[in-house]
């Protein structure tokens, strides 16, 4: 049976939950164990996520009500081994999309009719599509600076928005406190660990799409959500022995907001400057020490961007036919920054994650 396992005191909570987190504290992980992964077990009728939902914890098909056809993207030969997955060529323009498809599954399994989340824009578009999807409100805080044009968008998919005159950080605990008080539930990609059953879809696309995994993946990193699903599903073909040795995994943070920068066993506390790479900044990254435990087998290193690159790597990309926002283009910068100074070994992929005209003013 599937449940909720606390990363803290290891108590346990159904799926059916509304509270968010243990009464310990803790963060709840997910305790799934899925079949051994085999492409004959993927459902090749289905042009969405859901073609893999043999490998999530799904009990019932309301999924097929819920799917904007999220997924499936194309994985392009960029030059130099660099390969980009387009995962801007999504329902709401981001990588989001494949979280929220499968937290909201589980919203409507359990009969929420509210939720509230807080995103920088991408995550809040996302759970507002699909809510209105599902026929489910929801309130997203986001905070002040967030691109007009994804709060638009979350307004036009029937979603209210609540503005927080702060940080990003700042903006998650106004969110958290009002889930508490209310008794809200709270969907979030960050708390909630069905998100990541969603954003692991990533590397099996890329499996079925390539036949193998690429040497290196150069993964955004704010809280995470990209990289733990990476980590699952690259972990899960490794034991399947479908691929005979497990990708590094570079997690690039900006040069302004990087608290798993030189980090032990907790992230650093560090005040956030003004980075344009706003999807990832995070100060405060709330499953920080899970990710830095080093459950992933496979070897990860952290690389800056020069804040400096990001408007001519964006550049670059929308001259070559990829227009992209400040954060994906971020990443990319921080790919060519490490590869001035580094040997990379193989072939490379860089999620483009997020579609430029969001974040155009």
């Amino acid at each position: 049976m599937t449940e909720f396992k606390c990363s803290m005191c290891g108590g346990r909570a159904p799926l059916e939950t509304r509270t968010f987190r243990c009464g310990c504290g803790g963060l709840y992980k997910l305790d799934f164990t899925p079949p051994e992964f085999s492409l004959s077990l993927i459902d090749k009728s289905q042009f969405n996520i859901f073609r893999y939902r043999a490998f999530m914890p799904l009990h019932n098909d309301l999924w097929s009500g819920i799917t904007l056809g999220e997924g499936l993207t194309d994985t392009v030969a960029y030059k130099d081994g660099l390969y980009f997955k387009l995962d801007y060529a999504m329902p709401t323009l981001s990588f989001k999309d494949r979280g929220a498809a499968v937290l909201v599954w589980l919203c409507k399994t359990i009969g929420v009719d509210k939720v509230v989340q807080d995103s920088s824009g991408n995550a809040g578009n996302s759970v507002a599509a699909y809510c209105a999807r599902a026929g489910i409100k929801c309130e997203i805080f986001v905070p002040k600076g967030t691109s007009p044009k994804k709060i638009k968008m979350i307004e036009y998919h029937g979603g209210k928005v609540t503005v927080v005159d702060g940080s990003r950080d700042d903006t998650a605990d106004v969110c958290r406190k009002k889930a508490s008080e209310e008794g809200l539930y709270y969907a979030s990609h960050v708390y909630n660990p069905v998100f990541y059953q969603g954003t692991k879809t990533y590397v099996y696309e890329l499996f079925e799409q390539m036949g193998r995994v690429p040497d290196n993946f150069f993964i955004p990193v704010g809280n995470g959500t990209l990289l733990l699903g990476c980590q699952t599903a690259l972990t899960e073909l490794f034991e399947a022995g479908l691929i005979n040795k497990l990708p590094k995994l570079f997690i690039v943070q900006s040069e302004k907001c990087a608290p798993f920068y030189m980090a032990d066993k907790e992230p650093r506390k560090i005040t956030p400057g003004h980075t344009a790479a706003e999807g990832i900044a995070i100060g405060r990254p709330m499953r920080g020490v899970e990710i830095l435990a080093g459950e992933y087998s496979g070897m990860r290193e952290v690389v800056l961007i020069p804040e400096s690159g990001i408007l001519p790597a964006r550049r670059e990309l929308a001259e070559n036919g990829f227009f992209t926002e400040h954060t994906t283009a971020a990443v990319y910068a921080g790919y060519k920054e490490y590869a001035k100074n580094n040997d990379i070994l193989g072939d490379s992929v860089i999620s483009l994650c997020g579609a430029g005209l969001k974040s155009e003013k």
